[in-house]
């Protein structure tokens, strides 16, 4: 028996409906994950489910006593007090009456006559159970009911939002991008947490990898229509081209013959005889069916501008360390980033990602130690705030800053036809940027960073928001770009398809640097640092027996002999010898078909990386030590 049932639903805002005489049933324990391109519907089809909106036609349908709750994709603005007065207000009147006498009991000075009123109160309410039942869930959640929600992390917010929305129990959960702004641990949790929940769940999401945990079936919204695909992800993705494929053809065949008729009306008075009368009623039929066709929504036409090729040697960081705030974010850090890396970074949320790019960036200059940035450099940023957009222009000005025009590689594009590119219709680029949604913001972002000559791509969090196709073939034209890339993303399919190694906030000031992306760590990393990334302390060291001498003083320069002057004229040759193995060997990794291999080949070749890796990192050791 459905818990909720959605029956011949219509929904407008205006334009064709958004939602057109869907039909949708929701049964106990299902997991649906709702999928669409952005501005689709799938936010406003949750808040129908909830009864927040009201459908413009049609029926909802609710078995009886079926409690709801939905999670937002943003947390209201308005939310304060402690968390339990947050979590408690998912509860209403009786919740409000159980925060006031949490807060009453817990003063300093106890108001008698005041606590005596709220006692009351939620006994005449019978809501002391209701106590019990936040205490649950802010312990099943990890939550400090104490905690001002201000404080919180961005994670830790939707955590508790998370809490209000469960403190209910509801038969239904409803999320809206669960997911984004939480960083991977925090997306690991929720996903093992929703896996054992009971419930019935219905969720909006882009993580595919989310997605694939959770998913028993996927509903699709497309050109206001519904379509239930039973199954997995990759289920979908299959079933979908063949559905498309179909559709295509039968557009072709049906045009066909449209066009045949259009011919026949045209060839005069014979068509209007008493007898061809159908005929003609019929053609009419087809032009009007033909006028109310929804075409699919047209894909991202993404092309990044080129710059001219940096140096070999884009970045080097020696013994950097860095302190914001008495936290050490960066301790004796060192790397070198080469032309054609793709590098992901990984960490919690405030672990210090995005100091580390400016660090490498040379716009945070370090406590101590070196960043040398190499020549020829031309950056484009994308950043994960969208500071870089100007509130007070529209889409059109932001690109191109007064000009009609955009200059792609050596193609001048008008403006309008660029932003088209990035489904902009001529309306949407004239809009005010205020007018757009996060979505739209994203891609507005995108089309303004690509159309900046550049070779090297930084780009911090840039998959909020968008749909599931523009971020594949936002990962193709990344695979594809001839720059250098680094990329903070907390999507974990997206950085193992674009990155070829990853640097990872480790705690205490360590970044860890591992070949391949985040599956690759995860395989790799050491289980001490798997305890710091995910914030817990680690072991203390053992005391040492005594105190180690001091080191020894560094000994005096010499004169090189015959054999280390050979070595050193050598090594040079055998460096770019070295780093050209360990370009094949990396370039490897982003083959779509490497991870289809079996899984000793891949180690096997992982190892063969790490090898040659080693060597040339011992190279340039001897080198840098010889040439002192």
């Amino acid at each position: 028996m459905p818990l909720i049932t959605l029956q011949s639903v219509d929904y407008s805002v205006g334009g064709p409906l958004l939602l057109d005489h869907v039909d949708l049933s929701i049964e106990p324990g299902e997991r649906i994950a709702i999928i669409g391109r952005n501005g689709a519907g799938k936010s406003t089809l949750l808040k129908l489910i909830s009864r927040d909106l009201q459908p413009d036609d049609g029926e909802l349908r609710y078995e009886d006593g079926v409690r709801v709750s939905r999670l937002e994709q943003e947390v209201p603005a308005d939310t304060a007090g402690d968390v339990f007065d947050v979590v408690a207000g998912g509860l209403g009147e009786q919740g409000a009456l159980l925060a006031r006498f949490h807060h009453l009991s817990h003063a300093a000075e106890v108001d008698g006559t005041a606590l005596a009123e709220v006692q009351s109160r939620i006994e005449e309410l019978g809501a002391w159970t209701l106590e019990q039942r936040v205490g649950e869930t802010l312990t099943r959640l990890s939550l400090d009911g104490d905690r001002p929600f201000a404080g919180l992390s961005g994670g830790m917010r939707r955590r508790v939002m998370l809490a209000r929305a469960l403190v209910a129990q509801p038969d239904v959960l409803l999320l809206d991008e669960p997911t984004n702004h939480l960083d991977i641990e925090s997306i690991d949790w929720l996903e093992g947490f929703l896996k054992s929940w009971r419930g019935t769940l219905v969720f909006i999401t882009h993580d595919r990898r989310f997605m694939r945990a959770l998913a028993t079936r996927i509903v699709e919204i497309d050109r206001g229509a519904l379509t239930s695909w039973p199954g997995d992800w990759d289920n979908y993705l299959r079933r979908r081209e063949e559905r498309l494929h179909a559709e295509a053809q039968e557009n072709a065949r049906f045009d066909k013959l449209l066009a045949q008729e259009e011919v026949w009306i045209r060839q005069g008075i014979k068509a209007r005889r008493t007898r061809d009368e159908g005929r003609v009623r019929r053609l009419k039929a087809m032009r009007d069916e033909r006028a109310q066709r929804r075409e699919v929504t047209g894909k991202v036409r993404m092309e990044a501008a080129q710059g001219d090729a940096s140096g070999r040697k884009v970045i080097e960081a020696k013994n950097v360390t860095v302190t914001l705030g008495g936290r050490g974010i960066l301790r004796d850090f060192e790397t070198t980033i080469f032309r054609g890396d793709r590098i992901g970074l990984i960490g919690p949320n405030g672990s210090g990602k995005t100091t580390l790019l400016k660090t490498l960036l040379g716009e945070l200059t370090p406590d101590s130690g070196e960043v040398r940035l190499g020549s020829g450099l031309q950056i484009a940023y994308f950043d994960q705030y969208r500071q870089t957009l100007n509130e007070s222009w529209n889409a059109i000005e932001n690109v191109a800053e007064g000009s009609e025009f955009v200059e792609i590689n050596g193609k001048r594009k008008h403006v309008i036809g660029y932003l088209q590119d990035f489904l902009f219709t001529p309306e949407r680029a004239r809009a005010p940027i205020t007018r757009l949604s996060g979505g739209e913001r994203n891609r507005l972002l995108l089309a303004r960073l690509f159309a900046q000559p550049s070779n090297l791509l930084v780009m911090d969090e840039p998959t909020n928001d968008l749909d599931v196709e523009t971020l594949e073939l936002l990962e193709e034209l990344l695979g594809d770009y001839a720059g250098t890339l680094l990329l903070v993303s907390h999507d974990r399919d997206f950085l193992d398809n674009v990155v070829t190694s990853t640097l990872v906030m480790e705690g205490e000031g360590r970044v860890g640097e591992y070949v391949g992306g985040y599956t690759d760590w995860l395989r790799q990393r050491p289980q001490g640092e798997a305890r710091a990334f995910r914030g817990e302390p680690a072991k203390a060291a053992a005391p040492q027996a005594s105190t180690p001498p001091p080191a020894a003083p560094p000994p005096a320069k010499r004169k090189l002999s015959y054999k280390e002057t050979r070595e050193l004229e050598a090594l040079p040759g055998r460096i770019e010898a070295l780093e050209a193995e360990v370009a094949k060997l990396t370039e490897a990794l982003s083959d779509p078909g490497f991870y289809s291999r079996d899984a000793a080949a891949i180690s096997a070749h992982n190892a063969e990386l790490a090898r040659v890796q080693a060597e040339l990192d011992t190279a340039y050791a001897r080198w840098s030590e010889l040439d002192a």
